[in-house]
């Protein structure tokens, strides 16, 4: 059955997929900055490139997640949104935030956009994946409480399934711990211990439960598996993902100047983390073998099973391959750990949102499903993305490799930039793929655009 309320997640689907497509561009323009330095200086310097990059990438995210939520909530509660005008607002208070943010980097000094936007008054800014200004992470803080209040009331007037529940917690958990972004002090170690707090709790903590609540959704739709089947699978997974992702944030914690016994908690837990993700792959390809229909959004469940796998090599295999401290002694700091987050990002958290997209949006424009021109359209974008997402991940993991050994091993060490020099091949070949990926991106674009005769809903 379908809600009208339903209908605001649109938007937010809408305005995730732009600024996703803005992180792939200005990505791009990072990848050749590696490799010819004075790629469009001053215009746009590599400082401000990466915080366009990683800053969309926070944003679309959260756009993804609570366009998600809209659709999801109110089909799990049985009732309508209730406040559609209220997720219309907020939806365009963030949106105009975020664009303004971003032109606020692009266009004036990072120094004075701290100094204008109040930064004396309450020092947040220059923080890796923090950079937003005061008001830009007030506004956050707002649109989170709104967003909160509308699906908890929401829930609180309709049914109460563990999707709902599991999706809510970690959407709390999501505005929680970002007021820890609000905490700026001034010893570093410090600054790092709760810098972790809202970066590693974030993705390695509560977005797991997003992750494992959208998932258990759609492979319900479309798998036909029931219920309870499903909600089992979904309790053990995020009760894996909160123990070991929590008490795991210590493996940040070596070599800030915290105590020592967080290489053992956090060796150790941080170990356990691709449990929960083999868990998440082992549900996905069960429930669709076990499906009782052949749902005819067969690209969404494709997506859906390719979350599984992504997340399991992103976030577990590449993220266990350094975290052990006696490695990580080593590759902190260097390409390994670019590679871990590249394919981790993508595994868990691109892919989840574009399967939610994937699935919701052929409804939501009268359809049960796109047609069969569009679905292959979808596909190839699906290979070309993902694909190009292994080979990227390949190339930062050999010249994180390769970085180690000449700046850290090595008997005659180089220095970083004669090191950067040594491994450029790498990167020019991780710039071949990211042109892919785009291409992969404009192809999921299209596919929308390509649906030729239509399946009635």
């Amino acid at each position: 059955m379908q809600y009208q309320s339903q209908k605001v997640a649109k938007l937010y689907f809408t305005a995730a997929i732009v600024l996703f497509t803005a992180q792939i561009l200005f990505g791009l323009v990072m990848g050749l900055q590696y490799v010819i330095g004075d790629f469009l200086f001053p215009a746009i310097p590599f400082n401000v490139a990466r915080m366009v990059h990683t800053n969309a990438l926070i944003v679309w995210l959260l756009m993804g997640f609570m366009g998600a939520a809209y659709y999801l909530i109110p089909e799990e509660s049985e009732t309508e949104l209730y406040s559609p005008k209220l997720a219309v607002w907020l939806f365009w208070i963030f949106f105009v935030a975020a664009i303004a943010t971003v032109l606020g980097y692009l266009l004036v000094p990072y120094a004075s956009l701290a100094k204008w936007t109040g930064n004396d008054i309450l020092e947040t800014m220059g923080r890796e994946f923090l950079e937003q200004p005061l008001p830009t992470k007030l506004g956050i803080v707002i649109v989170a409480l709104g967003f909160l209040f509308n699906i908890v009331m929401t829930v609180l007037k309709g049914r109460k399934t563990a999707i709902s529940m599991v999706l809510m917690l970690g959407l709390a958990g999501l505005a929680g711990f970002f007021l820890f972004s609000f905490y700026n002090p001034g010893n570093i170690a410090r600054d790092k211990y709760y810098w972790w707090f809202v970066v590693h709790l974030w993705v390695e903590g509560v977005w797991e439960l997003i992750l494992a609540a959208i998932l258990a959704f759609v492979l319900i739709k479309v798998t036909g598996v029931d219920r309870e089947v499903i909600d089992k699978w979904l309790y053990v997974i995020i009760t894996l993902a909160l123990v070991t992702g929590i008490i795991g944030t210590g493996h940040h914690f070596y070599w800030i100047g915290s105590a020592e016994f967080w290489q053992w908690w956090g060796g150790v837990f941080s170990a356990l983390e691709p449990i929960p993700f083999f868990a998440m792959t082992v549900f996905a390809f069960n429930m669709v073998n076990r499906r009782r229909r052949e749902h005819p959004n067969r690209v969404a469940t494709l997506w859906a099973m390719g979350t599984g796998v992504m997340s399991f090599l992103g976030a577990g295999v590449w993220g266990f391959m350094h975290t052990l401290a006696p490695v990580n002694y080593y590759t902190h700091g260097t390409q390994v750990t670019a590679a871990h987050g590249h394919i981790a990002f993508y595994g868990a958290y691109v892919m989840v949102v574009l399967t939610m997209i994937s699935y919701a949006m052929p409804l939501l424009r009268g359809r049960a499903a796109n047609s069969n021109k569009a679905q292959v359209i979808e596909m190839w974008s699906f290979w070309l993305m993902t694909v190009a997402m292994v080979f990227i991940t390949l190339f930062l993991t050999a010249a994180g490799i390769l970085q180690v050994w000449l700046q850290r091993v090595s008997s005659t060490p180089l220095s970083y930039m004669a090191a950067q020099d040594q491994v450029a091949l790498f990167y020019w070949l991780r710039e071949g793929a990211g042109v892919v990926f785009l291409i992969g991106l404009m192809v999921y674009i299209v596919s929308f655009f390509c649906n030729g005769k239509e399946k009635a809903a």
